[in-house]
């Protein structure tokens, strides 16, 4: 046999309810389905394997599924062809299949890779042959098809025949056994196939399993039940099992090392059974199993069993600490309350009470449709809080107690065994036994639905409306009425609405949207109590009855059975297991008998052992299943950190935890802020738009409880941009060398520019130096020029004037000589050398030759002034011209008279005339003008 594990199945209406064996298979541990739509394969899952690792490998119509407890991967034959058979061992994956057997094993990238075992045997191998088992034995891999066995063996494969059609091998204490449809059950002894038993019993009979039994063999067949073989003797294996074999025929088989024992049948799914093959569940499509044909069993180390069905999977949890009681007829609806009444259990649900009966099939109680909320056993009497009033259920019947409707909870006051007060949607109800009956009186003062009461002390409760309110009642001695209703909704209370109470050790406490609060008497106010909101959580609330050692407390996670004596948590029920069957705002937990407890669920209940110990696995730490960056899947066998490319760092990184419970994934990266993990939704993590730089990412498996496995990490580098890495670097220091270059050609260059434009500049100003030096020089010539040719006209002009004034002296003294001569005339002897003479001295004192000589002169002096002259007054004579000659040289009137030869008064007649053309006024003067004319540029 494949698996030999051990189970802790609990029966716990036999064990302590003493209800019979034949009832208990009404109940059923937990199981889930997994259909098409989950796994996404074909419908027919033909084989079932877990793990060492915990995974758990499928043989489907469509290839190998893998489930890693999160996530479903279909895998592919070469030749896309049926695997019939599945087996993992030692981390490889066995598979058969048409033809083609061989074993799948993880690659550096976390792909499954197919090497096939028999490509060696193809012409051993005939037509129609189809792997349908899969066995480890010794160190050797058998290999089953209807026709041979192949033991794969240190690398080789050997076949062996044998005379009849192989229905099935198992592995017992050493050897390997091989049953056929006609040639009965053989050994393999040194290295070949001997008979061990060949009773004609077995002649055209399936043999499904052989297993260890009572110091012998437990036979299980198809069709003809079991047989026991001890000693060579054969016999029937008489139980209630094999009753039901025969009808539903078997097709898989397992056996615990307790010898409790599960059948797989073809037409009415599993049966699990006591060593004496007594039926204790039974698993089927009636009860919620996908399929009545169950194909291949796998049971694990935590006692979880699952089963390949013709259509679709489940897995069967039996070490959990609950039990189900589900109403696959439908009619029960959601139950509101469970209690047991005279070894008999009662449900409430919404369409009314039932019990069940000896039979354990569901009885309604008559007249008892409608809503019910609340069932009490108060005083050996079983009570009903019903829509329609209060009903005492004696012999399975109703007698109304109280008309009040909508009786919500019914609680005893303190210290008396006989009052009782109710809640219901007109206030509150007091009960009174007196001589065996029952009297009932509404309190007046409360008109308000009342869903949750609890006394504070003997006479004073606290009240909680149904939908908004808290309230403080006071009742008198006798409770007949009311003394003070005090409402305490601004006193503290952090939210009306929803409000639940409870009294735990003594401390009145408010359960409120916003958290856990208490009522301080001192100081009459509700305020905030942290120990409450730290240890049962602000999203945690009571759902049931505080009074008891443990209490249930449900949040959005799971249901947490907590011991107000240790302040610890003793059972945990994550919400997954009880998913859309909450009775919503209205869960309950109540205690059955002892330490059975019953969750009442929709179309059912659930039964909780308290006192079985819940078995916990460890949670493991995540495994790395695969990384891909950028769709591109990377290897993951590398120790050394992650290199992605700075621009395809889209990370999906996918992790696995298939030995853990209940759990989901978290991560953080190391170094930043390690307090805060974010969740991860389901497998995978998917990272994004990291910047470059190294990272360790801390990823780690947390289940409800919030207890965590160790962390995994993982290196990741994120390359630098181009412009970051070593080739930028070197481009940099290029760029930057080629920058310092060009910058030192470029400064060379402005420098020379600059020393060009300095020395241009220089050259500039020394050549304006020069040009201006030259215009100085220049001017200095010129100066010195100027100053020579003042100085020559200075000259030229006393020249002029010595020239002048010898005219005029040298006139003056022929004049005077003249005159002399005029004087003396008579002296001459000859009258004609007299005039002779005194015409010469005439013409020499006004002779041409002088003039022509004088206006050489004069112009040397005065350049062109004649010209300029006589151009700007053309009607000057030359005698005008001499005039003004002498008059610019500034000559006096008697020296012109002298040098013209004429008197003064003529002298004065020519100036007058000469004013005249000049177009002078009388009051300008000549002599100015004459001497500050200028000459007429040429």
């Amino acid at each position: 046999m494949r698996k030999l594990l051990k189970s802790n199945i609990n029966i716990i209406l036999l064990s302590i309810l003493f209800i019979s064996t034949d009832l208990v298979a009404q109940y059923t541990p937990y199981f889930k389905n997994y259909n098409v739509s989950d796994y996404n394969a074909g419908n027919q899952n033909w084989d079932i394997s877990k793990s060492e690792n915990g995974k758990i490998y499928v043989a489907n119509n469509n290839g190998l599924l893998e489930f890693d407890g999160i996530k479903w991967t279909l895998w592919e034959l070469p030749n896309k062809t049926i695997i019939r058979s599945v087996l993992s061992h030692n981390n490889k994956i066995y598979t058969g299949s048409y033809k083609e057997f061989g074993f799948w094993s993880k690659n550096e990238k976390g792909l499954l890779e197919y090497f096939s075992l028999s490509k060696k045997l193809k012409d051993e191998i005939s037509s129609n042959e189809e792997i349908w088992q899969i066995e480890a034995y010794n160190n050797s891999i058998i290999f089953r098809s209807f026709g041979n066995v192949y033991i794969h063996e240190n690398g080789d494969t050997k076949k062996y025949n044998l005379p009849s059609t192989i229905i099935s091998c198992n592995f017992i204490d050493g050897n390997l056994y091989a049953s056929t449809l006609n040639a009965g059950i053989f050994i393999k002894k040194n290295n070949e196939f001997i008979p061990f038993i060949n009773n004609p019993v077995f002649n055209n009979t399936k043999i499904i399993a052989i297993s260890n039994f009572n110091g012998g063999f437990l036979i299980s067949t198809s069709l003809k039940g079991c047989y026991f073989l001890k000693n060579g003797t054969l016999s029937i294996y008489k139980s209630e099992i094999n009753t039901i074999l025969k009808k539903h025929q078997l097709n898989s088989f397992l056996k615990l090392k307790n010898d409790d024992m599960v059948f797989g049948t073809i037409k009415n799914g599993v049966y699990i059974t006591n060593k004496n093959g007594k039926v204790l569940y039974n698993i089927n499509k009636e009860k919620g199993l996908l399929n009545n044909t169950v194909l291949g069993m796998s049971l694990d180390s935590n006692n979880e069993l699952w089963v390949s069905l013709d259509q679709g999977l489940s897995s069967i949890s039996f070490d959990n600490v609950f039990t189900f009681y589900n109403d696959i007829s439908g009619k029960l609806g959601a139950v509101y309350d469970v209690v047991l009444y005279k070894d008999v259990i009662y449900i409430g649900s919404n369409t009314g009470v039932y019990y069940l009966n000896s039979k354990n099939e569901l009885e309604f109680i008559e007249g008892s449709q409608g809503q019910v909320w609340d069932l009490d056993v108060i005083n050996g009497e079983l009570f009903c809080g019903h829509n329609n009033g209060t009903y005492i259920i004696e012999n399975n019947k109703l007698k109304m107690v109280s008309s009040e409707t909508g009786g919500w909870t019914l609680k005893k006051v303190p210290e008396s065994d006989d009052t009782y007060i109710q809640g219901t949607y007109s206030g509150l109800v007091k009960f009174k036994k007196i001589k065996n009956n029952w009297q009932v009186k509404h309190l007046n003062k409360t008109t308000s639905p009342i869903k949750h009461l609890v006394f504070e002390s003997n006479n004073t409760a606290w009240a909680a409306d149904a939908y908004k309110g808290l309230y403080r009642v006071t009742f008198n001695e006798d409770y007949e009425s009311i003394k003070n209703i005090q409402e305490y909704n601004a006193k503290g209370l952090s939210s009306d609405y929803g409000i639940q109470v409870y009294n735990l050790n003594n401390n009145i406490v408010f359960k409120t949207n916003k958290g856990w609060q208490k009522y301080e008497s001192i100081l009459d106010s509700i305020i905030d109590y942290p120990l409450l909101n730290q240890t049962f959580g602000k999203d945690s609330y009571i759902i049931s009855e505080p009074n008891t050692e443990k209490l249930a407390l449900k949040n959005n996670r799971l249901i947490n059975f907590f011991s107000l004596s240790t302040f610890e948590n003793t059972i945990s029920i994550p919400n997954k297991y009880l998913e859309n069957r909450f009775i919503v705002d209205n869960e309950n937990v109540s205690i059955l008998k002892d330490s059975l407890y019953t969750l009442s669920l929709m179309n059912g209940f659930l039964i909780i052992n308290a006192q079985k110990k819940q078995v916990s696995t460890d949670l493991e730490k995540p495994n790395i299943e695969s990384i891909i960056v950028d769709k591109t899947r990377i290897n993951i066998s590398n120790a050394s950190p992650i290199e992605i490319p700075l621009n395809k760092n889209n990370l999906e990184i996918s992790l696995s935890a298939p030995k853990s419970e209940n759990y989901f994934f978290e991560y953080t990266f190391e170094n930043s802020d390690s307090a805060i993990w974010n969740k991860i939704d389901k497998e995978k993590l998917e990272l994004s738009n990291l910047t470059d730089g190294s990272y360790t990412l801390l990823v780690r498996t947390t289940n409800f409880l919030n207890k965590h496995s160790e962390t995994n990490r993982i290196k990741l580098k994120i390359l630098p941009p181009w412009y970051k890495s070593k080739i930028g670097f070197f481009l940099y220091a290029g760029i930057l060398l080629f920058i310092l270059v060009l910058f030192f050609i470029l400064h060379k260059r402005k420098i020379n520019k600059e020393q060009k434009t300095l020395e241009q500049k220089y050259q500039k100003e020394q050549e304006k130096l020069v040009k201006e030096q030259v215009i100085e020089n220049d001017k200095q010539l010129i100066k010195l020029k100027n100053a020579a040719l003042k100085n020559e006209l200075k000259l030229k002009s006393k020249q002029l004037a010595n020239t002048a004034m010898a005219l005029v002296k040298k006139n003056e003294s022929l004049l005077i000589l003249k005159e002399e001569l005029l004087l003396n005339k008579n002296s001459f002897e000859n009258s004609y050398s007299f005039r002779k003479l005194v015409k010469k001295i005439d013409s020499s004192i006004g002779g041409d030759d002088e003039w022509e000589i004088f206006e050489y002169n004069f112009n040397q002096v005065h350049e062109e002034f004649f010209s300029s002259l006589s151009a700007v007054f053309p009607m000057l004579s030359k005698k005008d011209l001499k005039t003004s000659a002498y008059i610019k040289m500034n000559l006096s009137t008697k020296e012109i008279a002298l040098l013209m030869n004429i008197s003064v008064r003529g002298v004065e007649t020519m100036r007058y005339r000469l004013k005249k053309k000049l177009n002078l006024q009388n009051d300008n003067s000549l002599v100015d003008y004459l001497l500050n004319f200028k000459n007429i540029p040429s």
